[in-house]
């Protein structure tokens, strides 16, 4: 019988990937191996000039989109390890004092504005809001955190700025503000109603949050040697496996699916229409895109198809829907159910905000 079907045990302060609740530290994780090793013969086809001797135009293509993709993702997913790293060290209380413990409207802004100001793009920001929810985050506080930074950095912003115009930028931040606070305050709400699973991992932090030692008495002992910082490094990548096997596996479903098919297309085929805005939503579903690389597909989208709105739902879309999010989410939270229903919550936030944006370019 699987393990998930078990009675659950109590779950540890930092749980290990793997298994289907959480796994076994020595066993071999095949989807991570196997989708490193894609991504580093793909990488080092292209880097050293071989994808030519394959013969096929269709592995070429796939290594070099496989290349672009690692060069969008590679700083913010290090950053992301890096914050993984520290946040290991840092006391349950002290997060509970910058976020608050619950979902409650002050949490929830101080989640929303944590992310807006978190300059990571949405591979880096997967991790960290992950690593929080592990510190005990209550669900809708993750969800409000997780929405509201995606696209949000500030590198992102200033080239949207240069792309759309600081009118249209600052729509779209007030757009991905709205639709992080309604979700939210949606999931606190199913929390409360028992629709989704409390955050498991809070309970056991609930008892230790008086006796686990505090950051500097963690970590400075550790940065005194240099195998301290070996081990807080090997900490920030073992807490980032859950999270980087569906990362690295997406980047493989991205380059197959971007060999397929071209952005190009996005500014003749999706104007400013129910019928564009509706391709545009599938679009950011099957195209996994960081969001510096989704920048200027919105930017086109706006000042080539003349859809304003379209380039917010494919910005906005594209982390809602995202599958490494979705599966990231599951393995996290241990629930399906929660995972689906970050979309099924923020998806027509996205299309109605998206057709009002529209029919506000129309009109001006």
């Amino acid at each position: 019988m699987s393990c998930c079907c078990e009675k659950k045990p109590e779950p540890p302060a930092t749980p290990e990937p793997g298994g289907c609740c959480g796994g076994d530290r020595k066993k071999r994780d095949w989807l991570l191996l196997g989708s490193s090793f894609v991504i580093v013969a793909a990488l080092s086809a292209h880097l050293g000039g071989l994808t030519n001797a394959f013969g096929s135009s269709l592995v070429s293509a796939f290594c070099h989109a496989v290349a672009e993709l690692i060069q969008l993702m590679w700083w913010g997913t290090l950053i992301g390890i890096f914050a993984i790293a520290l946040l290991q060290f840092v006391p349950r209380r002290r997060i509970e004092q910058w976020l608050g413990g619950k979902g409650d409207l002050g949490g929830l802004l101080r989640a929303v504005a944590a992310g807006l100001f978190f300059d990571v793009c949405s591979h880096g920001i997967l991790l960290v809001s992950m690593q929080l929810y592990r510190k005990g985050l209550s669900i809708g506080q993750t969800m409000a955190f997780l929405v509201a930074s995606p696209w949000n950095s500030f590198s992102t912003t200033f080239v949207l700025f240069a792309l759309i115009g600081v009118k249209w930028t600052l729509l779209f931040i007030g757009g991905s503000v709205v639709i992080a606070l309604a979700a939210g305050a949606v999931f606190h709400l199913f929390e409360k109603r028992g629709v989704v699973p409390p955050n498991p991992y809070r309970e056991a932090f609930e008892r230790e949050r008086l006796t686990e030692p505090g950051f500097r008495e963690q970590i400075v002992p550790l940065l005194r040697r240099p195998s301290g910082w070996f081990a807080i490094l090997k900490g920030g990548l073992l807490e980032s496996r859950m999270v980087l096997r569906w990362m690295f596996f997406g980047v493989i479903l991205a380059a197959a699916l971007r060999v397929a098919l071209s952005p190009d297309v996005f500014s003749d085929w999706f104007g400013p229409t129910l019928a564009g805005l509706g391709l545009t939503l599938i679009a950011a579903t099957v195209i996994e895109v960081c969001s510096e690389g989704s920048s200027p597909i919105a930017g086109d989208l706006l000042n080539r198809a003349g859809a304003p709105g379209n380039g917010f739902a494919f910005l906005m879309a594209g982390a809602a829907t995202d599958y490494t999010e979705i599966l990231a989410l599951r393995e996290t939270t241990r629930s399906w159910k929660t995972a689906f229903l970050l979309p099924a919550v923020t998806v027509p936030q996205v299309v109605l905000l998206g057709w009002l944006m529209n029919r506000f370019a129309e009109s001006t």
